[in-house]
C-alpha cells in the first residue's frame, strides 16, 4: 500500500522531503549531459535525503520526453525500491476517461501515486482509487496565489469549498484508504484547519521555497503527533541549485540535505 511505503521511506531516511523532477532544457543543455543522465544524477544525489520523488508530467510531455520519464521511474524503482514515485499529473475527467489516465499513471509509467483534480466530483476519483496499492493525491487547497478564487468559496452550509473537498476525500471518497491531499505551504491557517478535518491523512505540501512557504509554520500547522503526515515538496531550489556548474548533482544533493535538516530541526522541536 502506498501510504505504508511512503511512511516507511520517511522513517528509513528520516525525511519528509519530496524532490520534484521538473526538467527544463534551458537549464540543462549547458551542462553537456543528456536528459537521462541529468535525471539519474539528480536522483542519485538526492535519494539519501528524500521520502519520495515527484516527476511533473508536463515538463516531460512538453519536450517529448515521455521515454525519459518512463526510464527515470524505472530507474528509481530498481535502484531505490523503497522510495515511492508520485506522478504529478493533476488529472481530472469523467469516469471512462479517468480510467485511461489511471492506466497511464499506474500501468504505463508505473508510478506509485498520482495527483488528481476533484472538480468534476467523487466519481472521477474512483478510477484511480480502485488501484488499492497506489496513492491518489487530491488537490484541496493549492499553493498558487489565485487558489482562493474557487477553493475559498463559501457553500450554503458555511464551509469553504476546500473544506468540503477535505471532508469528502477523508470520508466518502476514501473507501480504499489510499487518498491523500495537496495543501499549499503558502496557506498555513487553511492547512491547520484541514489537518483538523482529515485526522492522520498524509498531506502533500508544495509551496516551500520559491513560492514563499515557511518550513516552521508549515510543520506547526500540519505535522502529526508522530512526526509524520507531511510530504514537503521542493523542486527548483534543489534540482537547479548548481545548474551552471559541472558539479550540479553535488549541489542538488547538498540542497536536499540542507532542506531535510531544516525540516527535521523544526520537526523534532514540534514533537
Amino acid at each position: 500500500m502506498f501510504i505504508k511505503k511512503l511512511e516507511q521511506a520517511q522513517r528509513n531516511n528520516d525525511s519528509l522531503l519530496c524532490v520534484g523532477l521538473d526538467p527544463q532544457p534551458s537549464k540543462i543543455t549547458d551542462l553537456n549531459v543528456s536528459l537521462d543522465d541529468w535525471l539519474i544524477a539528480i536522483v542519485d544525489a538526492t535519494a539519501p535525503h528524500v521520502c519520495a520523488f515527484k516527476p511533473q508530467i508536463a515538463y516531460f510531455a512538453a519536450i517529448q520526453a515521455e521515454s525519459e520519464l518512463t526510464s527515470i521511474i524505472r530507474y528509481i524503482h530498481s535502484r531505490y525500491p523503497n522510495i515511492p514515485v508520485i506522478l504529478d499529473a493533476k488529472r481530472g475527467d469523467i469516469g471512462s476517461t479517468a480510467e485511461q489516465y489511471a492506466k497511464e499513471a499506474f500501468i504505463r509509467y508505473q508510478a506509485d501515486a498520482v495527483t488528481v483534480n476533484p472538480y468534476m466530483g467523487g466519481d472521477t476519483i474512483q478510477p484511480y482509487s480502485k488501484y488499492t496499492d497506489k496513492g491518489v493525491v487530491v488537490l484541496c487547497k493549492t499553493s498558487n496565489e489565485g487558489s482562493g478564487e474557487l477553493q475559498n468559496l463559501t457553500l450554503s452550509n458555511g464551509n469553504k469549498l476546500y473544506e468540503h473537498v477535505a471532508k469528502q476525500a477523508s470520508q466518502s471518497w476514501n473507501e480504499n484508504h489510499n487518498l491523500l491531499l495537496v495543501v499549499g505551504a503558502t496557506y498555513p491557517e487553511e492547512l491547520a484547519g484541514i489537518r483538523q478535518i482529515v485526522g492522520d491523512m498524509p498531506l502533500l505540501i508544495p509551496g516551500i521555497g520559491a513560492q514563499g512557504g515557511d518550513v516552521q509554520t508549515t510543520l506547526e500547522s500540519g505535522l502529526r503527533t508522530d512526526g509524520l503526515g507531511l510530504i514537503i515538496s521542493s523542486s527548483r531550489n534543489i534540482i537547479y541549485a548548481g545548474q551552471h556548474h559541472h558539479n550540479f548533482a553535488t549541489a542538488a544533493g547538498q540542497a536536499a540535505e540542507s532542506l531535510k535538516n531544516t525540516i527535521n530541526n523544526y520537526r523534532r522541536y514540534e514533537q
